[in-house]
């Protein structure tokens, strides 16, 4: 089984990429996972993604973890060759590594070896869609989002600084096997056809 992870800040184009694998095929035979979020099903429930503590960043790990093992069932149970994923496990390393860089909390030592007591989905091959703040800063705004920058937790530069830094630098070597960073400040389209190229050479 190969597992196909798309990673980057939110309004990269990872959803978008996502529907256009689907939208070609991909499901014939691959099993395809949204990100986390799209998993629980009341928006209250979601863990903030600016958590007040060491502890309640522990425990939204955990209830990620939840969506993570159902992942692992689902993926094993399709019995389908290709595995896509909409966010993975690093997605959830690379945020605690941000927050350990910001607020001290020390947690990502701790998740990493929590990993090896839970199941999880390993990426073979992960692409990092890599796009400046300025642009994701745009299209939260073509989208609708009117709400300052600043009030946006994931968009500010300090943390999209320490989660790209998880992906790309090589110092907190991700969980998967291959990270492939793409420039993503080009059109939804161009970045959409740039995953599919990736997808195609990894499977062939």
């Amino acid at each position: 089984m190969k597992v196909i992870a798309l990673e980057g800040p939110s309004y990269a184009g990872k959803s978008t990429a996502i529907n256009h694998l689907r939208s070609s095929g991909i499901e014939k035979r691959g099993f395809v996972s949204d990100c986390y979020v799209k998993h629980i099903a009341h928006r209250d429930d979601i863990p903030p993604a600016r958590t007040g503590s060491a502890a309640e960043q522990l425990a939204a790990f955990e209830r990620f973890m939840v969506i993570e093992g159902a992942r692992v069932r689902s993926a094993l149970a399709s019995g389908k060759p290709v595995v896509i994923l909409d966010r993975s496990i690093d997605t959830l390393l690379a945020h605690a590594h941000a927050l350990d860089a910001l607020f001290g909390y020390g947690v990502h030592h701790q998740l990493r070896d929590r990993l090896q007591e839970l199941p999880f989905l390993r990426p073979d091959h992960t692409v990092y869609l890599d796009v400046p703040a300025e642009v994701l800063g745009l299209r939260r705004k073509r989208a609708g989002h009117t709400a300052a920058e600043s009030d946006y937790f994931l968009h500010e530069a300090a943390f999209l600084d320490h989660a790209r830094d998880y992906f790309l630098s090589g110092v907190q070597p991700p969980v998967s096997r291959e990270v492939v960073a793409i420039p993503a400040d080009t059109t939804p389209a161009e970045i959409a056809q740039a995953v599919e190229s990736l997808v195609a050479f990894w499977t062939r």
